[in-house]
Formats: structure tokens, C-alpha cells, sequence
């Protein structure tokens, strides 16, 4: 469990509140309107309303005391801005901030934020991929480079085993986890048959991938 501060109570930041509700953190919820504060009282561990500019109000907050804070701060760059880089100053350990638009990461990298979400580009990246391809159920970036997909079986490797598609070689990808029936498997043995109601998690180059799966 996390000691979490969730500055910007709007649609994004109140949707984060719910998953960190569900995953047993602490949650202190900031936002400067009373009905968004108020909406989320039953899905925070605690409430106030407050604006996340004023230096007086956010070292009132302790914002050392938390393991992550997050800045969601919708329609308003400047307050998010100065919320960073306030926070930052204050010595907040690990500071997320939501960018909204292009341009905006660089800003907030460079006053403070250790990380950025960009969530309209990302799930746009997310759907774009996973809707347009006719294998892949979901992914993960892990950076630049590389990437984790998880694909349903082509028909060409339905039958074959792992060792004899030698896919490693032959295309720079690797399975290293095999789901059948709702079970994940990470011990992939190379004399594995694949069928048809397997999906595999493989790793590779983002270049690899897209060009076998034809992203």
C-alpha cells in the first residue's frame, strides 16, 4: 500500500482515483472545486478543497510524506505547470502530471515532473494498433524500441511447435508466455504445439513486430 497525492479531481483524475481505490492505497484527493471534491469523497481516503498553486496550502499538505503524487489537472497548463514545480520544490518524492497536448511533457519534464501521461495520445496509440490488426488483443511499449504484444496464433503456426517456427531466428520475436483457457504459462517448452485457442504474450523490436503482424 501507497501513500498517494491526487491533485485534479476532473474526469482522468477521478477515474485514477477508483483504480488506486481498488488497489488498497491511501488516496489524498485536491481539487479546487467543492462538487468534484464532494463526488469523490466515497472513492478517497480524504478530500479538500484547495488550490494546488499556493505554496502555503500545498506545504500545509506534507507533501513529502507521499510516495507519488499525481497532477491531473484538466484545462488549466499553467495550474498544472506551477502545481509541478511547486510540488517539486516542496520535495515531493515521484511527481506524475497529465499532459494534454503535444508540447506540453516537455514543459512539465523540465519544471518538475519525473513522469508524464499523455492519455488521449496513448489510448488513441492503443486502440489504433489493437483495432487495425487482425492478431493482436492488447500491448505494452516497454520503451522506444521494444515492445509486448498479446496476439492470437497465426494460422500459419497453428499445429507447429515453438522449435520448429524458430521464430526467434527467423523474425527476432519471442514467446515467452503462452494463455490457454484463462492460464498463463511462462515455462514455454520449444516442443510445444500451438492451436488455435492459444494467445501467446511476445516480445520484440517494435520494427519486428509490426512487420510480421502488419501494424
Amino acid at each position: 500500500m501507497k501513500s498517494i497525492l491526487l491533485i485534479g479531481l476532473g474526469r482522468f483524475g477521478k477515474n485514477i482515483a477508483i483504480q488506486l481505490n481498488k488497489l488498497g492505497h491511501e488516496v489524498m484527493g485536491i481539487d479546487h472545486n467543492e462538487d468534484r471534491v464532494n463526488e469523490a469523497v466515497d472513492i478517497v481516503t480524504d478530500a479538500q478543497i484547495g488550490d494546488s498553486t499556493n505554496e502555503a496550502f500545498l506545504r500545509s499538505l506534507g507533501v513529502r510524506n507521499y510516495d507519488v503524487c499525481f497532477v491531473t489537472i484538466s484545462n488549466d497548463f499553467q495550474s498544472s505547470l506551477e502545481t509541478t514545480s511547486l510540488l517539486k520544490e516542496l520535495g515531493a518524492r515521484f511527481v506524475v502530471s497529465r499532459a494534454e497536448r503535444d508540447g506540453q511533457e516537455k514543459f512539465l519534464l523540465r519544471n518538475g515532473a519525473d513522469k508524464v501521461v499523455y492519455p488521449e495520445k496513448q489510448v488513441a496509440k492503443w486502440a489504433a494498433i489493437r483495432y487495425s490488426s487482425d492478431h493482436i488483443l492488447d500491448y505494452i511499449e516497454l520503451d522506444e524500441n521494444h515492445s509486448l504484444y498479446e496476439v492470437t496464433v497465426p494460422d500459419a503456426w497453428i499445429g507447429k511447435t515453438v522449435i520448429q517456427l524458430d521464430i526467434r531466428r527467423k523474425h527476432k520475436l519471442n514467446i515467452i508466455a503462452i494463455k490457454n483457457n484463462d492460464t498463463m504459462n511462462f515455462m514455454v517448452s520449444p516442443d510445444t504445439v500451438l492451436t488455435a485457442d492459444m494467445t501467446l504474450l511476445v516480445l520484440g523490436e517494435y520494427h519486428a513486430l509490426k512487420k510480421f503482424f502488419r501494424i
